[in-house]
C-alpha cells in the first residue's frame, strides 16, 4: 500500500515497506537512511550559509527573504531526524545544540519592552549580546569583542546552566531571521526588517554589523556541527558502529526514538502543552510561524523510518528491509495496525499543516476559545498518542526488552502543568 498526502507545498508519496525481515539488514538501512537525512540537513544548512553571506555582504529585502526561505527549506530534513533522538545517545546528547527550544531571545539580541526582564530563572533574559561587546556571566567577564561560533558554543549556550540560554541552532538563526513574533494569537510571524543588516545610518535597531557577525556565526557552526552528525553516520562512524553492535539492542534504538518522540516529545510537549496553555510562544518554530511543518515532518521521519524509506530532497529514494517487515514477520495484525495509525497521523498532519497554509495560523489554533484550530491540533495529538499504543505493541511483538518512552506532564498529568 502506498499514502499520497497532497498539501500546499505538493504531494508526498509515502512508500510502504518491504516484505523482508532480517535484523542486521534493518538497522544497516535504518543507520544508510540517517545518513541521508543528516546528509539532506547539511547541504540545506550549507545553503543557508551562502544566503547569509549574501544579506550580510550586501543586505537587502530580497536577501533577507532568501535566507528565510533557505531555513525554511533546511527545517524539511532536520525535522524528520528528529526520530533519531531518545535512542540514539550520540544525536540525543547532540541535538541541545542545534535544535534546542524554547529560547529567551533577549540573551542575543533586542527583544520588545512587553517582553520584560531578567527573570529569577534567568539572570541573563535580556543579556542582548549583539548589543553588549562585553559582560560578566557567571561571575565572569566575557570578552565579546568577536563573535565567534567558539564564543556562542562554549560562553553563551545554556550560559550559567539555564537551559533557556539558547545561543545557537536553528532558533537562534530563526530569531535573528524573522525576530519576535509579536502578533499574539493574530495570524503573522516576526518582522525584522532587513535594515537590521544594513550599514551606517541605514541600520536600525543598532549594532548591525555584530548582528550579522552573530547570524553568520550561528550559521557556521550549524554547518560544522551538521558535518560532525553526517561524519558519525558513515561506515565506521560511531553512531552507526553503537546501533549495529548489538542486533536487538539496536531494534529497541529505532523503537525508542519512534516511541519518544510520538508520545512525550511531540504529542505532549510541543503540541497538547500549547494547547492546554493556550499560549503562542509554545510553537517550536514560533519566529517564522513554521510550526505546522515542522510537526508534519517530525510524524513524517517516525513513519519513515519504521517503513524503511526515505525521499531525498534530490528525489532519490532511500529505502531496504524495514522495522515493518520484522514485525510483520511476527505478527502481521500488529504491523497492520502501526502502518495504519501512522497513515491516520499523516492525514491529521496535513490536515493541520493545510489549514495553517491557507491562513488558519498555528498561533489562531492556540487561541482559547477557538474550537476548530483546537481540534485541528488535538486530532493530531490523539493520533500520536494512539500510533503510540501501537508501537508498544510492537515492541511486544519483537519480544525485545521493556521499553520506557518519554513522557509529558501534559498527556499523563495535566494538573502539574499549572502548579
Amino acid at each position: 500500500m502506498k499514502l499520497t498526502i497532497t498539501t500546499a507545498l505538493g504531494t508526498v508519496l509515502l512508500a510502504a515497506a518491504p516484505a523482508i525481515a532480517d535484523k542486521a539488514a534493518v538497522l544497516d538501512n535504518y543507520a544508510d537512511i540517517a545518513l541521508a537525512k543528516y546528509s539532506d540537513s547539511l547541504t540545506t544548512a550549507q545553503s543557508l550559509l551562502a544566503a547569509v553571506n549574501t544579506l550580510t555582504a550586501t543586505p537587502s529585502a530580497e536577501a533577507l527573504e532568501d535566507a528565510k526561505q533557505a531555513w525554511l527549506a533546511a527545517r524539511v530534513p532536520y525535522q524528520q531526524t528528529e526520530v533519531y533522538r531518545f535512542g540514539n545517545a550520540i544525536v540525543d546528547d547532540w541535538e541541545g545544540k542545534v535544535n534546542a527550544w524554547p529560547l529567551d531571545e533577549g540573551l542575543i539580541d533586542y527583544v520588545d519592552a512587553s517582553y520584560g526582564g531578567a527573570t529569577d530563572e534567568n539572570e541573563y533574559a535580556v543579556l542582548n549580546v549583539v548589543a553588549n561587546p562585553t559582560f560578566t556571566l557567571s561571575g565572569e567577564t566575557v570578552d565579546a569583542s568577536d563573535i565567534t561560533p567558539e564564543l556562542l558554543e562554549e560562553a553563551l549556550h545554556e550560559a550559567d546552566g539555564v537551559e533557556s540560554n539558547v545561543a545557537t541552532g536553528y532558533h537562534a538563526i530563526e530569531f535573528l531571521l524573522w525576530g519576535q513574533d509579536l502578533n499574539g494569537h493574530d495570524a503573522g510571524a516576526g518582522n525584522r526588517p532587513w535594515t537590521d543588516y544594513a550599514a551606517g545610518d541605514a541600520c536600525t535597531g543598532g549594532n548591525c554589523d555584530r548582528r550579522a557577525d552573530y547570524l553568520t556565526a550561528a550559521t557556521e557552526l550549524l554547518v560544522s556541527d551538521l558535518e560532525w552528525m553526517v561524519a558519525q553516520w558513515q561506515d565506521g562512524g560511531d553512531a552507526r558502529t553503537q546501533l549495529t553492535a548489538d542486533e536487538n539492542a539496536g531494534i529497541s534504538t529505532i523503537l525508542t526514538g519512534m516511541g519518544s518522540l510520538s508520545y512525550g516529545e511531540q504529542a505532549g510537549e510541543r503540541m497538547r502543552l500549547g494547547v492546554l496553555l493556550n499560549d503562542p510562544e509554545e510553537e517550536h518554530d514560533c519566529f517564522s510561524d513554521n510550526t505546522h511543518n515542522s510537526h508534519f515532518y517530525d510524524a513524517l521521519g517516525i513513519r519513515n523510518v519504521y517503513l524503511g524509506s526515505y525521499t531525498s530532497i534530490d528525489g532519490t529514494i532511500v529505502s531496504g528491509e524495514s522495522l515493518s517487515s520484522l514485525v510483520a514477520a511476527t505478527d502481521a495484525r500488529v504491523d497492520t495496525e502501526l502502518r495504519a495509525k501512522l497513515d491516520a497521523t499523516m492525514l491529521e498532519m496535513s490536515e493541520m499543516k493545510t489549514a495553517a497554509e491557507a491562513g488558519f495560523a498555528y498561533d489562531m489554533m492556540l487561541e482559547r476559545g477557538n474550537d476548530a484550530g483546537e481540534a485541528l491540533i488535538m486530532g493530531a495529538v490523539d493520533a500520536l498518542v494512539d500510533q503510540t499504543r501501537s508501537i508498544e505493541r510492537a515492541v511486544v511483538a519483537l519480544g525485545v526488552d521493556a521499553i520506557e518512552f518519554e513522557g509529558s506532564d501534559s498527556l499523563d498529568n495535566p494538573d502539574a502543568v499549572f502548579q
